[in-house]
């Protein structure tokens, strides 16, 4: 029979990690990379797992996730977040897929998140299907910082599974300020080391293209206030990953 291995990485997360560890019990084994967590992640983990790492030099989630990938044992790999519970039929779905063991194919999983009291169906965030279930040898994370995606040997497949992975995105108002201004912080020192310039202009023009797009184009207002307040945050979230680049660019002209 191929074995599973449930991969994550992890950094401060001993609120949401057990729930989630609970939602894989049934993998062959479970592989948890800690950043270098300041609170009782680890502990926690090792509750449920002997493969607890730790990896503090940070360098970006692909390579984060490269490294993670690297202790797993299983022949087919399921790469989840901390914030995020297999759900029942997405369970059986993989059990399917383990038990026919055709590793020329990859397969996505859609993702439904569920934000400030309510799951969000609309604006572009569901079902937002990612390749989240793939044979060990056969694919593997790039070294981008952010925007990681899986390179995957030639000649494979990608197919859908039915089943959803419940991603519990944001804690609260504060938890969403703090993510996001560290994933800016990591696409703008990406776009940085790339050569590539922003600027404030550009910056408003993209937020308000945001909001077009998720609020209007992909009907985030058929998801209440939630989806208005999404809108609004993910606006100022994408003006900020501009500001943060121009503002780079300033400190290196001195």
């Amino acid at each position: 029979m191929a074995r599973l291995s449930a991969v994550m990485i992890v950094k401060n997360e001993e609120q949401v990690l057990a729930a989630c560890l609970e939602h894989l019990t049934w993998a062959d084994e479970i592989v948890v990379l800690d950043g270098g967590s300041s609170d009782a992640t680890v502990e926690v983990a090792r509750r449920y797992t002997d493969k607890v790492f730790v990896a503090q030099d940070w360098q970006g989630y692909g390579i984060q996730r490269q490294r993670a990938q690297a202790h797993a044992s299983g022949d087919w790999v399921l790469m989840v977040d901390a914030d995020e519970h297999v759900s029942p039929e997405l369970k059986h779905s993989i059990q399917e897929v383990i038990s026919k063991d055709d590793r020329n194919c990859a397969y996505s999983i859609a993702i439904l998140p569920w934000c400030f009291g309510r799951f969000i169906r609309h604006g572009g965030w569901y079902p937002a299907y990612k390749v989240r279930l793939y044979p060990n040898q056969k694919a593997h994370y790039g070294d981008q910082r952010v925007h990681e995606h899986l390179d995957f040997a030639p000649g494979m497949q990608s197919e859908r599974l039915d089943g959803d992975l419940f991603h519990y995105t944001y804690r609260d108002l504060e938890h969403y300020l703090v993510k996001s201004a560290r994933y800016a912080a990591e696409w703008a020192e990406q776009r940085q080391q790339r050569g590539k310039r922003g600027s404030l202009f550009e910056g408003v023009l993209h937020a308000l293209g945001c909001f077009t797009r998720m609020y209007f184009l992909k009907a985030g207002l058929l998801d209440g206030k939630q989806g208005l307040l999404l809108a609004l945050l993910s606006t100022h979230s994408t003006f900020v990953k501009y500001a943060d680049l121009w503002t780079r660019q300033q400190e290196s002209n001195q």
